[in-house]
């Protein structure tokens, strides 16, 4: 059954975001769907890709590089010209994709569909699937099992396609063997480096020159305009702070939610009970049996082996079982926070920290016995409050936005009306947004703070989504205008800026003199350093461009010489005295299987670039760029 959790990963991986994400975006989307995400921005064989489809794409893929980037995510990756036709572009890709299977008659199977959802470990309970999860997954997103089934399907579809046409790639064993003697090619080097420093002494720099370095180049030294803005923060969490839930409501979900946990945790009991009884019929049946039941992932596969560990390293229950038994002996029913386990005991030895004991274990899971009830009570209400305000949220959305706009003047009449709190950012430019805050992630709102209409007007901008169901709206506060440093703060910079210039236009010009005397088979003195195997890899203390020089001068007469300046301004000298062909490694290298995969998945690319053209040119691609770039400011 795991096998459809492994060929289908990304599938499940759509999946899984779906089902974590608190709550999903369709209720802002019909807010934002009401400004101006109708229209069309282009047509595949007549079927239009719609601007609503456009946005909702864009925010999937949002929500996809945060699961996956975490706190690194920016969402200005997505908002740049480019990324917007990237995207754009993959919409059509799909289009003509969908468009081929159906008339071809391709279409994943029920079968297929099943045997993927049924696979996903967030919908198993025990082990299995559970329709009751799924469903609970699905109302918690506002989605139907028919329309997710759909999508799916259509992604499975999709992949099936996509993989026929790139993973049937054939690459000659001819071809394979070049790529893989070039890119496997190794070469001893060794470096002389003509330090720009040493020229430092023989450069003089005029007081007249230096002038008129700053007058030429006065925009260099300008300090930008600055702004101070504030800004106001409407999130799920804010709404959900103004709902009331009553007390009985939150008394039946306390006591459903304890009623639920301790009938699974008589169920898991009761099975653990009848494993413990075959164990005592069959005792040599213990690896058997927790491969068949064990619900620990780390262990079940080993017969629930968990190998030595020393104190500490378990959580106290189950230690304080396994220290009290004797070597093969099996225990009774021991709880833990993660359910039920029957363990044995199957080594001891001494450790450096002291006696280490060796486990195998069989686990049940269950959730663990309620908390403090009034923890559990607030931990209900918070989430309580939460599913409220998922439902609010896109009336909030809408009226919030409305506010802002309405009465551009202030923030303060949104800020009050949802008991948010008017924050404000220190100076900041449009080059460095450090502090900028949470504005600084949204090129929509940062292009908008430096717009005519908000540095001259001081209007508030419109309310930008800058995360899911986290909508900002700011306005610039204090305006510092651009600036020149005076030349007397700056002279010394720009004296050390010349000499620096000139120091490395005589490294180079000295560097290529000597280049071409050791090419002409001069024998000139330079301080070589140790020799050094060079490849084509990327190479920690080698530049790239240095790389580049070293493999593109022909190596057919020894030694031969590569040179180039490097970012410093010092010049660099590379001496070649041996190569070795990759031509010549052995077959069990494990770099050569690297390189004829990727050369075949390269191979894979290119044809279904050529199948994507063939099927752009038989059902025609429209793509509207004006509304696309309109769209930008939407």
């Amino acid at each position: 059954m795991f096998d459809a959790v492994r060929n289908n990963k990304r599938i499940v991986q759509v999946f899984l975001a779906l089902i974590t994400l608190p709550f999903a975006l369709w209720g802002v989307e019909s807010y934002f769907g009401s400004r101006g995400t109708t229209g069309e921005l282009a047509s595949v064989g007549g079927s239009k890709i719609t601007r609503q489809e456009f946005a909702q794409a864009l925010r999937d893929q949002q929500e996809r590089l945060r699961g996956q980037l975490g706190r690194e995510f920016n969402p200005a990756m997505l908002e740049t010209p480019e990324a917007r036709q990237a995207m754009l572009d993959s919409l059509v890709t799909q289009r003509l994709l969908l468009k081929h299977a159906s008339q071809a008659g391709l279409m994943a199977s029920d079968v297929q569909l099943v045997e993927v959802i049924s696979s996903i470990p967030a919908l198993q309970e025990n082990g299995r699937f559970s329709k009751q999860r799924y469903e609970q997954a699905l109302r918690a997103q506002g989605l139907t099992q028919a329309g997710f089934e759909a999508r799916l399907r259509q992604d499975l579809t999709l992949q099936q396609l996509v993989q026929a046409v790139s993973d049937t790639a054939v690459v000659s064993g001819a071809a394979a063997d070049r790529v893989v003697a070039i890119q496997l090619e190794e070469r001893q080097v060794s470096e002389a480096t003509i330090r720009q420093g040493q020229f430092s002494g023989q450069v003089k720099v005029s007081a007249e020159s230096i002038e008129a370095f700053y007058e030429k180049n006065r925009r260099q030294f300008e300090i930008p305009q600055q702004i101070r803005a504030e800004y106001a923060v409407l999130s799920l969490d804010a709404v959900a702070s103004a709902q009331a839930v009553k007390d009985e409501d939150i008394d039946k979900r306390y006591e459903e939610e304890v009623a639920g946990k301790a009938r699974q945790r008589k169920e898991a009991r009761a099975r653990a009970e009848q494993i413990l009884a075959q164990l005592k019929a069959a005792p040599d049946r213990f690896a058997e049996l927790a491969r068949q039941h064990s619900q620990d992932p780390g262990s079940a596969a080993r017969g629930g082996d968990l190998d030595f560990f020393g104190s500490g390293a378990m959580v106290k229950p189950f230690e304080e079982a396994v220290f009290k038994l004797k070597e093969g002996q099996t225990s009774g029913i021991v709880e833990s926070e993660f359910g039920y386990h029957i363990i044995r005991l199957t080594g001891i030895r001494k450790g450096d920290a002291g006696e280490e004991r060796r486990a195998s274990h069989i686990l049940l899971t269950a959730p663990p016995s309620p908390k403090n009830a009034a923890t559990s009570r607030q931990d209900i209400e918070r989430e309580m409050k939460r599913q409220a305000a998922a439902k609010q949220f896109a009336d909030a959305a809408e009226t919030f936005s409305n506010m802002v706009y309405e009465q551009a003047d202030s923030l303060a009449p949104a800020a009050e009306k949802f008991k948010l709190t008017v924050q404000r950012t220190d100076f900041f430019d449009q080059a460095n947004r450090a502090a900028a805050g949470p504005l600084a992630g949204s090129e929509k709102l940062f292009a908008a703070l430096f717009s005519d209409d908000a540095l001259k007007n001081r209007r508030n901008t419109d309310a930008v989504e800058v995360a899911p169901n986290t909508l900002v709206a700011a306005r610039v506060a204090e305006v510092r205008p651009a600036r020149l440093r005076p030349f007397e703060d700056v002279k010394g910079e720009i004296e050390k800026q010349l000499v620096a210039e000139e120091a490395s236009r005589l490294a180079l010009k000295e560097g290529e003199a000597m280049l071409s005397r050791l090419r002409q088979g001069e024998s000139v003195v330079l301080p070589w350093g140790p020799q050094q195997t060079v490849i084509r890899q990327p190479m920690r203390g080698l530049p790239a461009d240095a790389q580049r020089a070293i493999f593109r001068v022909a190596a057919d007469k020894l030694p031969a010489y590569a040179g180039l300046q490097l970012a410093n301004g010092s010049y660099a000298i590379y001496r070649i005295t041996a190569v070795r062909s990759g031509a010549a490694k052995s077959s069990g290298d494990p770099r050569q299987q690297v390189l004829r995969a990727q050369l075949a998945q390269l191979t894979g690319a290119e044809d279904f670039n050529g199948y994507q053209a063939a099927l752009r040119q038989r059902y025609g691609v429209k793509i509207d760029k004006d509304a696309l770039a309109k769209s930008e400011n939407e």
